[in-house]
């Protein structure tokens, strides 16, 4: 059968959907989705999102490059997630293989196959995907005719432990890369293939903007550390250097992103209405390898909004950023949406905020249709000690007086974002997030005039992440920092002032010692991912599926024989002059400034947001020759008419 002819797949796979939860989210054919006849197109994508359909679908990377690989005549792109439990057992049972969601093709007879990383507890999940694909777990063992597995995404800045899986990583914005890498496809598919499968490789690693694992080889030294890693064949260049996306307004997607019929984590249209972040919060991994900071106007964000609203027919806008209430036009933004949308049923909403962003004329027009909702902050740490090290420049005093003007406005919640196991933390700065929210209530209640508000305190274990300055700190082991968060509930709970208006929600320590692993492992973690998913491992970022003693057995196991163990990979400290595992990625950030940030954390010194002081000399803008791109634009919201509700 040709290739651009579909077999009946959705034949096969129909019959199994009555014999499952959530069969809709097998079906496709949702309202935005896009369907090409494939014997009009030269380059075809499967993009994955290595999760269930409710966790990916939302995903507003994916979304985006949906779209702009679409746009295109030639390229066809189509959607999928993994399958739950109990439709992959009858799938293996029966014989069909993963198949897309817009056309219920294999997945295996596209030419590439696009996987977004967005977390590390999705690896097992990748395994399962290609397996369940019929494409093999090995790049090595792959075939002239199977696609080539391309991955991306912010895990993709540390791509080693699933280095031996992957056959292409592209580090950073996406939206040229998926268009360079179909150009590049394209051309050498008209060219018949020179050289093959290895011949498409060599020219995507040779362009620098490209990481193709194979082409690399790891060596260590007797301790444990990696000495070196060296290209391996001619042409390929020894740092692969991170895409980075200018001037967003000639991007604006989505524009039309898929309306899901199944139920979905969010339920919105996003606009990203600025990517990058510059405050410098030293725990924060998007927010290093996304610099500088570069905005979109006033008027695009309105068109996109208009034009989303009108694709869509959803009800939310999610105005998104690391930071947005940072934007240089937020007031005018929120101010302008909210009149235009006044009287319809949009309601407006932001990400959580920072303390010394937000203010209550912004907070108002969000609530202008009445959906007045809690208010999110993120302190991160109790005390203002532990906010030094972490370069979070906010005081106590500053929430209190942000907390106490939205209670006096009519606001009756807050929730506070912390974490535990940050470096220098000792038991008491976890214990002082206990005092930090009965003074929120005390000062809500004086405010309000009332003892109806409420405080939600959520802390989680904190993870050190590469290309940030907290690369090289030990991690904080599972047993410490969950008797650090049972203290602090145990505190709270003994607060007869003010302990029944707060409440706690904490992570376990285990899935955090797993992540610490996958996301600062070499290439030896590969072998614990796929001992884990050969051991029934998969879903790992579901509590119920997660199994923290099969990780440590299978660790044990295969880590053993290189003389390291999960402790070296996790709750050990880096010396400056380790060869990281990702040093060999380059982001633009400069491995020295790093390393003085990270002392800087030890010493309490904190760092200013460039965007608004001098050049903090990350090296980010000179050595990607970019720059920082904000407003204000002086543009307007265009049309400045009150909508027709009707219409929205």
């Amino acid at each position: 059968m040709n290739k651009h002819t579909p077999e009946p797949w959705f034949d096969r796979l129909e019959p199994l959907l009555a014999h499952v939860a959530k069969p809709v989210q097998y079906v496709g054919g949702e309202t935005n989705s896009v369907a090409k006849n494939w014997n009009d197109i030269e380059v075809s994508w499967a993009l994955m999102y290595p999760d269930l359909y409710e966790v990916g679908q939302p995903n507003q990377g994916n979304a985006i490059l949906y779209e702009v690989l679409n746009q295109t005549e030639w390229v066809a792109a189509e959607r999928v997630f993994s399958v739950d439990r109990d439709l992959e057992a009858l799938m293996r049972a029966r014989g069909v293989p993963l198949l897309s969601l817009e056309t219920h093709r294999r997945v295996r007879d596209f030419d590439v196959l696009g996987i977004s990383l967005a977390t590390e507890l999705v690896y097992t999940n990748v395994l399962n995907a290609l397996d369940l694909a019929g494409i093999p777990v090995h790049s090595v063992d792959r075939g002239e005719d199977m696609p080539i597995v391309v991955a991306g995404g912010h895990c993709a800045t540390n791509p080693e432990p699933l280095a031996d899986f992957l056959d292409v990583v592209v580090v950073g914005d996406g939206e040229q890369a998926v268009t360079e890498l179909s150009r590049c496809l394209r051309t050498w598919k008209r060219a018949g293939k020179p050289e093959g499968r290895t011949g498409l490789l060599a020219q995507l690693a040779a362009t620098g903007e490209f990481y193709v694992p194979a082409f690399y080889d790891v060596t260590y030294g007797p301790g444990g550390a990696i000495a070196k890693v060296s290209p391996n064949r001619p042409g390929v260049p020894l740092q692969v250097q991170r895409w980075v996306l200018t001037d967003l307004d000639q991007w604006p997607y989505p524009k039309a992103p898929v309306v899901p019929m199944a139920e979905t984590i969010h339920e919105r249209y996003s606009v990203e209405i600025f990517r990058g972040c510059t405050r410098g919060c030293r725990f924060c991994q998007a927010g290093m390898i996304t610099r500088p900071v570069r905005e979109r106007s006033l008027p695009v964000i309105g068109e996109m909004v208009e034009c989303g609203l009108e694709a869509t027919g959803l009800e939310e806008v999610g105005l998104l950023s690391l930071s947005s209430a940072d934007h240089s036009e937020i007031g005018d933004i929120a101010a302008q949406l909210a009149n235009r949308y006044q009287g319809s049923e949009v309601s407006l909403s932001l990400p959580s905020t920072r303390v010394d962003a937000f203010n209550i004329d912004l907070a108002a027009e969000l609530a202008r249709n009445g959906r007045r909702s809690g208010l999110t902050f993120a302190p991160e740490g109790g005390t203002e000690r532990m906010r030094r090290v972490i370069n979070k420049n906010v005081s106590e005093q500053d929430l209190i007086d942000t907390v106490t003007t939205a209670f006096g406005s009519g606001w009756r919640q807050v929730k506070l974002y912390f974490m535990c196991g940050l470096p220098t933390e000792t038991g008491d700065d976890v214990l002082a997030i206990a005092d930090m929210a009965h003074n929120v209530i005390e000062a809500g209640r004086r405010a309000a005039g009332s003892r109806d508000v409420a405080c939600t305190i959520s802390i989680g274990a904190f993870v050190p992440k590469p290309h940030t300055p907290f690369q090289w700190a030990a991690q904080t082991d599972p047993e410490t920092a969950n008797a650090r968060m049972a203290a602090l509930k145990q505190k709270v709970r003994e607060d007869r002032a003010c302990g029944r208006a707060i409440s706690i929600r904490w992570s376990d320590g285990c899935p955090g010692l797993v992540e610490g692993l996958l996301a600062r492992g070499d290439r030896r973690v590969g072998r614990v991912i796929e001992a884990v998913w050969r051991d029934g491992g998969v879903f790992d970022g579901w509590n119920e599926h997660f199994d923290f003693d099969r990780w440590m057995r299978c660790a044990e196991q295969e880590l053993t024989q290189f003389g390291v163990d999960v402790a070296w990979f996790t709750t050990r400290e880096r010396p400056m002059t380790e060869v990281l595992a990702w040093d060999h990625i380059h982001l633009g950030l400069d491995r020295g400034w790093l390393w003085d940030e990270y002392q800087a954390a030890v010493s309490g010194t904190p760092v200013r947001d460039c965007r608004w002081d001098d050049c903090n000399d990350c090296g980010v803008c000179p050595d990607l020759g970019v720059d920082i791109e904000i407003g204000p634009s002086g543009g307007k919201l265009l049309p400045l008419t009150v909508a027709d509700s009707k219409l929205v």
